[in-house]
C-alpha cells in the first residue's frame, strides 16, 4: 500500500506522521542530514520549516542520495503551496509523479 504524509497545525508544535497502510508514525525530522529548522515542520510558505519537511518526506520517500538535490524545489512545488493554516494531506503518488517530472526534466 502506498504512504500517505498528512500534517496537522498544533498550537506551539506541528504533527507530521507517515502512515505505510499497516502503522502510522511519526516523521522523522532529519536534522542530522540538514538543520534548516530546529523548531520543527512548517508548510504554505517558502522558509526553513518547509524546507525541513520537504528534505524529512523526500528522504522517506525515495532515500538521501535522491533526496538532497530535489528537496528545495520540493519545497516550493509542492510544500510551499499546502495551506498555511490547514490541515495536509499528500499521497506516496503525488509525491512520486513530481520527482518523476523533475528527474524527466533534468534529464
Amino acid at each position: 500500500m502506498a504512504k500517505i504524509y498528512e500534517g496537522k497545525r498544533g498550537m506551539v508544535s506541528h504533527l507530521v506522521t507517515v502512515n505505510d497502510g499497516k502503522d502510522t508514525k511519526m516523521l522523522p525530522d532529519c536534522t542530522s542530514i540538514r538543520n534548516h529548522s530546529p523548531t520543527g515542520f512548517e508548510w504554505g510558505y517558502g522558509g526553513s520549516g518547509p524546507a525541513q519537511l520537504a528534505l524529512a518526506i523526500l528522504v522517506d520517500l525515495i532515500g538521501e542520495e535522491k533526496a538532497l538535490p530535489l528537496y528545495q524545489k520540493f519545497k516550493f512545488a509542492m510544500i510551499a503551496t499546502l495551506s498555511r493554516s490547514d490541515d495536509w494531506k499528500l499521497t506516496e503518488e503525488e509525491i512520486r509523479r513530481w520527482v518523476d517530472e523533475e528527474n524527466t526534466e533534468a534529464a
